[in-house]
């Protein structure tokens, strides 16, 4: 390793000390440990382009142990991203571009938000299989447009945490090649020295989940790193490097220890650090010699120019298929996509079916598809109860390309490995599982949320509805609570027409996931105006007016409750014998409707009428519409076929009907 190398890593750990100390919070620790395995990636193996964060080919860096951000940050200052040091100087400060941790959309060349330990390297998973699946779809011989590879840091909390097993496992499986993560073995975590609660053997795990292993590398040899990255990318399998490191290596007397984790060193201790890593410049001050030697915006720009001449070469050979890649790479719908969602509109409404809404939600995707191409779907082991296959689609295989992707029974791994799809660019990943298990998911879920990803998440078997499998299986607060995500896009919808709708509103959205929940059991068609089919996609609209010329109450009801809304308001105007009059509004997403104007939300829901709403769910969200009433479910559920469920539970008309006419009679 010289002493150029040795410099340019102390750069590392002296920015990372002096922002930490100044913010007075952080975790210095991670940053100085891994400065050096730092250099051996970025300056002899990591293609980006500073000038240009989002050049289509650069290879991705996630930074999956993201409270370590200040290691990120320093490289994205010294190598020449639009990071300036007065950036550096605001760590962790309202609005600055440099947070606690790194956030995707904020920090020019951060990749994805990480900080919720063992997300990043599923990320990374999701990338890399991006990658893979793009370069089988769109390469030719000659050509490899796309080709790049992932690579990860990652340290024992991401290896601590479930969600790791779940994603490297597919990885190996998949055999994801161009994904290299380096792994910080420092040995300790924020309790101590980990040995007393995580000492499997973390390299004979990854042997099994059939990655390539390179052991013993000492992280604090940039040389060492450079030249097992080296040997990596030879490798027809996923690569785990172990890199030995100390934990705030350059400390004098917290090297190695817990105390350097999340604290700042402290004046005294920085002090003496500079003069054991022989660093005599002031606080957030870097010698011309080593920006110099960091800076990566000639290299970057010159690595896009080669690439844009190889592209255009595919280009002038494969024009259509170059256009397309651009085009989805963009997040650009195809110009069919309009016109097709209209067609199956008409379709819904010609054929009137009857069915679970799971079934017309493969209807829809199955439609929807063929101006899609960059869809990639996908089930944690339910694809036949999900139904996110379609009839044209293909499993991704190790050895073959594919469309839709099994990913066994690994929920939250299935979302986050959506997410790194979505980040990576060219497909729109969607994946299912029943909705009681989104559960499972709700931390992924949560960052395509904050990240403005255009995930899909795909939940069946909704309610009580799915019968006998019990409250283990009945999702009651699951709607409710991805409702209280902030920036889901959440869709109950009632029948093919708006399951149709929920489809075409996520596949168009670019500023966020969307969470599409589908029934088990049956739902009966419903007629509408072709003003009504529009105004679904506003979130909620009147489905049912009152056929008298007064109306006394508003049943406001989503997804397989709409019908029992329909038949209770029919009841209460035909028994009364025209005295009451009842408008059904039907809201398959509250989301959508809640971004309504003032005036279209006063439009469907009148001030001064008694609303009840109904929904086989828990009650307490629905208050916020200032219902008279709600009819729904704040227990577990029973095991039992549906319809002695939603007798149990008095999800029926005549339960429904005796709570709309006290409401109108306290009016």
């Amino acid at each position: 390793m010289s002493n150029l190398q040795i410099r340019m890593a102390n750069a590392i750990r002296a920015l990372s000390m002096d922002a930490v100390q100044q913010a007075n919070s952080g975790h210095p620790g991670m940053p100085m440990g891994m400065a050096d395995i730092a250099v051996g990636l970025w300056n002899e193996h990591l293609q980006h382009n500073p000038t240009d964060p989002h050049w289509i080919n650069r290879d991705r860096f996630i930074l999956s142990n993201g409270h370590g951000s200040m290691l990120l940050y320093s490289l994205l200052h010294l190598t020449g991203y639009d990071l300036p040091i007065d950036e550096l100087k605001n760590f962790r400060q309202l609005h600055s571009k440099t947070p606690g941790h790194p956030e995707y959309g904020i920090t020019p060349g951060v990749e994805t938000t990480t900080g919720p330990l063992g997300q990043g390297i599923s990320n990374a998973v999701g990338m890399a299989l991006a990658e893979k699946l793009l370069a089988e779809e769109f390469n030719r011989p000659g050509h490899n447009v796309v080709d790049h590879f992932t690579y990860a840091f990652l340290g024992d909390g991401c290896l601590m945490e479930g969600i790791s097993h779940e994603v490297c496992s597919l990885a190996g499986t998949l055999q994801l090649k161009k994904l290299i993560a380096l792994w910080d073995d420092n040995g300790i975590s924020i309790d101590g020295k980990v040995v007393a609660w995580f000492n499997e053997d973390t390299p004979k795990r990854f042997e099994a989940y059939n990655w390539n292993v390179i052991r013993n590398v000492d992280g604090h040899d940039a040389q060492a790193v450079a030249s097992a990255i080296a040997k990596a990318k030879q490798s027809d399998k996923p690569t785990l490097i172990c890199c030995k490191t100390a934990i705030g290596q350059g400390s004098p007397n917290m090297a190695g220890s817990d105390k350097v984790h999340g604290s700042p060193l402290g004046a005294a201790e920085i002090a003496e650090t500079r003069i054991a890593l022989n660093w005599p410049y002031a606080p957030f001050e870097i010698p011309n010699d080593i920006y110099a030697a960091w800076d990566f915006k000639k290299r970057g720009q010159n690595a896009e120019h080669e690439w844009n001449k190889t592209f255009q070469a595919y280009k002038n050979q494969y024009p259509e298929l170059a256009s397309e890649l651009q085009r989805r790479m963009k997040g650009d719908l195809s110009k069919d996509f309009s016109s097709t969602l209209n067609a199956y509109l008409k379709t819904c409404q010609s054929k009137a079916e009857t069915i679970a809404t799971r079934k017309a939600s493969q209807n829809a995707i199955e439609a929807l598809a063929p101006a899609l191409p960059e869809f990639m779907g996908g089930s944690a082991d339910l694809t036949g109860s999900n139904l996110t296959n379609w009839s044209a689609c293909k499993p991704v295989r190790a050895n073959q390309w594919g469309n839709h992707i099994n990913y066994g029974v690994r929920e939250f791994g299935m979302s986050a490995i959506m997410n790194g799809i979505a980040l990576h660019g060219g497909y729109i990943p969607f994946g299912g599982t029943f909705l009681t298990f989104s559960d499972y998911s709700r931390n992924a879920i949560r960052m395509a949320a904050l990240m403005k990803l255009r995930s899909i998440f795909v939940f069946t078997h909704d309610s009580i509805g799915l019968g006998e499998d019990g409250p283990t299986h009945q999702a009651v607060e699951q709607v409710a609570s991805l409702r209280l995500i902030p920036n889901v896009m959440v869709w109950r919808p009632c029948d093919t027409t708006e399951s149709a709708v929920a489809w075409g509103a996520a596949v168009e959205r670019k500023n966020g996931p969307s969470a599409l929940i589908f029934s088990r059991q049956n739902c009966p068609f419903v007629s509408r105006t072709a003003q009504q089919i529009k105004d679904i996609a506003r979130g909620g609209y009147v489905l049912r007016h009152s056929t008298k010329v007064k109306t006394d109450a508003v049943i406001i009801a989503t997804g397989s409750e709409i019908a029992l809304a329909l038949q209770t308001a029919e009841r209460l105007e035909k028994e009364s014998a025209g005295k009451l009059g009842i408008r059904v509004v039907s809201m398959p997403s509250t989301s959508v409707f809640d971004q309504q104007d003032a005036a279209y939300k006063l439009s469907v829901l009148p001030n001064g009428l008694p609303r009840i709403a109904v929904e086989a769910g828990v009650s307490d969200f629905w208050w916020k519409y200032a219902c008279a009433a709600v009819h729904g479910i704040d227990t577990f559920g029973e095991s039992a076929p549906a319809p002695q469920l939603y007798e149990y539970f008095g999800l029926t008309v005549d339960q429904i009907a005796k709570t709309v006419r006290q409401c109108i009679a306290r009016k």
